[in-house]
Formats: C-alpha cells, structure tokens, sequence
C-alpha cells in the first residue's frame, strides 16, 4: 500500500519529465477556457485563449511545475502553429476572386499599418525608459506567433515576453476593431476582417471567422501579410537601434 501511494505521489514528476504532461495540460486548459467562453455569453474582452492562458497558469503554479520542464514538453505543439498558419492558405484561395477585386487598397494600407503597429508600441515603451531587450520584443507584437518568435530571436529580445505582448495586442485590436466598426458604421466583411488580421493576428483571424468566411480570407490574408512584411523590414531597419547601449 505504501508502495502504492509513494508511485502515486511521484506521478507527477515522472509525467513531468515527458512531454504528455505539457501537452495534457495545454489541451485540457484549451478545451476548458472554450467552455467557459461559451458559458459566459462570448465576450470579445476575454478571448477563449485568454481564459485558457490563465486556467493553464493557475494549474502550473498549483502543481508547482518546473516552467522550463513544462515549456519544454509544450514544444511538440508549438511545432503545430506553422503548419496551421500555412493551413489558411485555403479560405485565402476560396476567396482568391474577393483578393484580386481590393490589391490596389491592400497595397497601399499594409506598408503603413504594419510599420505603425511596429513604430508605435516602440515609441512608448522607448519613453518609458524600455531596456533593448524588451523593445525586441514588443516590436513584432502584432505578427503571428511562428513569425514573431523568430524576429524577437534574431533581434535578441525575450520569447515569453513577447507573447505576452502578443495576447493583449491581439485582445485590444479585437475589441476596438469591433467597436470602432460599430461608431463607424462598417460592415463590409472584407474591411473587418482585413482589420481584424493586420491588427490582431491570430487572435483577430479568430474573431473573423467568427463574422463569416470572407472575413476570415482577408483576416488570414492580413495576418500573413503582416508577418512577411514585418519580418523582412524590421530586422533591417530595427536591429542596431534594439541592439545600442
């Protein structure tokens, strides 16, 4: 019976040193912050991956698990975010006809909005007295996470922190999307949707789809935009300033 009991004890550390503990964790607190989500009316201020992230964090600090163990075993999922980055190539190429009919109004809106997305969290945090590190790792916080985590690593800032800045860029960008939508009056799916991406990547892509299928194209296709954009300027024009002092 003591044998019994002292395996049933050391469980935790056992699963802990293989990646279905973090992977358990990860699903079950998603799969739970949907269904709280759904219980509570949907609100756009607190996202499913809001209410997952903070059900996570609560069970890893009551479990007190080791964080780089954890972060460590949630690596396999986290392989899974390119290929379903990749994978809204579909909805992008089910309304292809819709892309074509607004490329002169996306190819003027997308140089402006990704470099203020950047500019303007950079500015304030740089007045705030910011270190280089963490204004690596504000400057992309309005690209999806697999793009992000390289930029912030190639600019040298901190992958936690940055999608940190990640969750409440893509929150706030949704609310206000939604409300100004609403002042404004605009109901064109593909201006919303479009907004929702360039703004809120993932989050905001999210929160399309949930408007309808258009919406969801031109979230995806501001969403990737935004990223290769991002990820092809920023590093040039930003590097040495993120690096100075």
């Amino acid at each position: 019976m003591t044998d019994l009991l002292d395996r049933f004890v050391s469980l935790p550390d056992a699963l802990a040193s293989t990646p279905v503990l973090a992977i358990g964790l990860t699903l079950g607190a998603f799969f739970a912050g949907n269904w709280l989500f759904a219980r509570i009316g949907r609100p756009l201020w607190l996202p499913p991956v809001l209410l997952s992230a903070v059900i996570l964090s609560g069970v890893i600090g009551l479990l007190a698990l080791d964080y780089h163990a954890y972060q460590d075993g949630a690596g396999w999922i986290s392989v899974l975010l390119g290929p379903a980055t990749v994978a809204l190539g579909i909805p992008l190429y089910q309304q292809i006809h819709h892309i074509r009919a607004m490329w002169r109004p996306i190819l003027v809106t997308l140089p402006i909005a990704a470099t203020m997305a950047a500019v303007y969290a950079l500015i304030i945090a740089w007045a705030l007295g910011a270190t280089p590190e963490v204004l690596a790792s504000l400057a992309p916080k309005s690209v999806t996470a697999p793009i992000a985590i390289g930029i912030t690593q190639q600019l040298g800032g901190a992958v936690p922190l940055m999608m940190g800045g990640l969750l409440i860029t893509g929150i706030v960008a949704t609310l206000f999307v939604d409300l100004l939508a609403r002042w404004l009056s605009v109901r064109d799916e593909r201006i919303l949707g479009f907004a929702l991406g360039l703004n809120g990547h993932a989050i905001g892509t999210a929160r399309a789809f949930e408007i309808g299928t258009k919406a969801g194209a031109f979230a995806s296709l501001g969403m990737g935009l935004t990223g290769i954009f991002t990820a092809l300027i920023l590093p040039l024009i930003g590097l040495d300033f993120f690096t100075a002092g």
